[in-house]
């Protein structure tokens, strides 16, 4: 019998989506300063197309995108501009490092709506380093929940439950229709459907924000690709955990751009997070069968 395929190929396209995902979102919380959210969000998605069509003209003909499953990417654009309005709009209020701790419900999400939507099969050691994962973002979050009864933490956290309802829709639509599909009627969705909804409130834009906004667009099409092809290569209850890793970056983030250093309770939470995310990754080696010379 072939050897089962790995899903380490997965496993490093999550990380470089988890960092280009983190560069992008301190930008956003940079606009978010200046503009309402749902312009940010119009922002991200025109800011990333011309990237993302230099791609898709390189790799694949104008016609295949034409080719798809409409609903499903319908569904998919519409789970994006509620996923961006909410995150944004707790950006807008607490730092990256909480509004990510909180946002880490979402890979727990993913592991369970994989289990009866796509059959997928996560043994009891995945089970118990994503459950240690989730004791570390309680640790971060306090007993009492402190942070998620505030409107930013509950706009992150509907946030997150679009996203991994979008994860899903991923690997579905995964099975007809191609990446550069995928990530273009993502973009361009996410473009009209926001801007549309954001034009009675529309602020000018600032010349001093060309570069943040030109950041935002390279960082977003990299990380949008990255997380396309994770989700299209490997089982979503595997590589959704590893998004763990983005507390990393955004404790960096808070500390060079904004000056706020976690206090001791999220740096705790934060080892348990970590530590969980690269216990998966050695179960991962160990599970993998070798490969034939």
């Amino acid at each position: 019998m072939p050897p089962t395929p790995s899903n380490l190929p997965a496993i490093g396209l999550m990380l470089l989506a988890v960092l280009m995902f983190a560069l992008m979102d301190a930008g956003l919380k940079l606009l978010a300063a200046h503009y309402p959210p749902l312009q940010v969000a119009t922002l991200r998605g025109l800011a990333s197309l011309p990237l993302v069509m230099i791609w898709i003209l390189a790799t694949v003909s104008l016609r295949s995108l034409l080719q798809v499953y409409w609903r499903l990417h319908l569904v998919r654009g519409a789970l994006g501009i509620a996923m961006m309005f909410g995150f944004v709009y707790g950006l807008r209020s607490m730092p990256m490092s909480s509004a990510y701790s909180i946002a880490f419900i979402a890979p727990l999400l993913v592991t369970a709506m994989a289990v009866p939507l796509l059959g997928e099969k996560v043994g009891p050691r995945r089970w118990t380093a994503i459950a240690i994962g989730l004791v570390g973002v309680i640790v971060i979050l306090r007993p009492t929940g402190q942070g998620m009864a505030t409107a930013g933490g509950l706009a992150v956290l509907l946030a997150s439950i679009c996203y991994a309802i979008g994860a899903i829709t991923v690997r579905l639509l995964a099975q007809r229709d191609s990446i550069q599909a995928m990530v273009f009627w993502f973009l361009v969705i996410l473009s009209l459907g926001a801007g549309m909804l954001a034009m009675p409130q529309w602020v000018s834009i600032r010349a001093a924000d060309a570069w943040t906004i030109a950041g935002v667009g390279l960082t977003g099409s990299l990380a949008q690709v990255a997380l396309t092809d994770a989700f299209r290569r490997g089982e979503a209850s595997l590589i959704a955990p590893f998004e763990y890793t983005a507390l990393v970056w955004t404790i960096g983030l808070d500390l060079t751009l904004w000056g706020i250093l976690p206090d001791n309770m999220t740096w705790l939470g934060a080892g348990i997070i970590v530590a969980s995310g690269f216990y998966l990754l050695r179960r991962e080696k160990i599970r993998m069968p070798p490969e034939h010379p």
